[in-house]
């Protein structure tokens, strides 16, 4: 394959990517969405573009605004996951897929994991013309609430009450952008997004039934149900939504990448006729 690096201008910070095209015939293009605190050289974003640019599908991996945990990029001024929104989010998602209509990919194929699934459902919803969309390890999204009975311990850990608390006096004593501690993943947060992803991150299972192309959903059996929910999207889904639980896998699919590349690669032939 091909690759190129890019710069994707939004209405402030540019945002970077890599664009992956087949060496031969570019039948079809896709957009990755990568997960949070993710970026475009990891995880999915590295694994899929050799196997699918082998289908002639060319791949678009980019950072968002909110991509890793905290960054600096021409300044040091900090950016990055700590200050996200997910406005910013879908704007961002947005921005990618006009980069891509601009060079003849008007209605990509869409893949996102984890957090990127959640954006993606969004995403696919507001470009009913998506041929295919591919949630990975997608979670449930909505309003945060606290899972006593997860697997997965993982943002307030039993604390929501409490940092909700002290996130709205930080911001209501003029220290939005200050940052706090998290129990869990992904560990520092400003105040203003912690206010933010409590209540805006898409619901995944509440925008299923408004999505109507062809889905695979993907989720390790080492991965938390409840977290994300394949089987109960699939359930409520507008259109035909297939559900594969990779046995020995985990959220990052560590050791399994080749395989998961393989599911996503022959379902996107099928589905597609590639």
């Amino acid at each position: 394959m091909k690759t190129q690096l890019v710069t994707i201008e939004t209405n402030d910070i540019p945002i970077d990517g890599a664009f992956h095209e087949p060496d031969g015939e570019t039948c079809a293009a896709a957009l990755y969405f990568h997960g949070n605190t993710m970026n475009f050289y990891t995880g999915g974003a590295r694994f899929l573009p050799p196997v699918l640019t082998k289908l002639g599908i060319a791949v678009l991996a980019f950072n968002r605004r909110g991509h890793d945990i905290l960054t600096t990029r021409a300044s040091r001024a900090a950016e990055g996951g700590a200050f996200q929104t997910s406005a910013q989010a879908i704007a961002d998602n947005r921005y990618a897929a006009q980069w891509l209509a601009a060079r003849g990919f008007a209605n990509p194929i869409v893949m996102g994991h984890s957090n990127g699934g959640m954006l993606s459902t969004r995403h696919v919803v507001d470009h009913p013309n998506t041929p295919a969309l591919v949630l990975l390890s997608a979670g449930r999204g909505g309003p945060q609430r606290e899972t006593p009975n997860a697997t997965e311990k993982l943002f307030a850990v039993g604390k929501l009450d409490a940092l909700t608390q002290q996130a709205r006096d930080m911001v209501a004593a003029g220290k939005g952008r200050e940052l706090m501690f998290m129990p869990g993943w992904w560990y520092v947060i400003s105040a203003e997004s912690f206010l933010d992803r409590i209540v805006s991150v898409p619901d995944t299972i509440a925008l299923a039934p408004q999505i109507k192309c062809p889905v695979l959903a993907i989720r390790g059996d080492k991965e938390d149900v409840d977290r994300y929910p394949a089987e109960e999207f699939a359930a409520v889904c507008g259109g035909k939504c297939e559900v594969n639980i990779v046995e020995n896998c985990d959220h990052f699919y560590n050791g399994r990448e080749a395989h998961v590349a393989g599911i996503v690669r022959d379902w996107l032939a099928k589905t597609l006729k590639l």
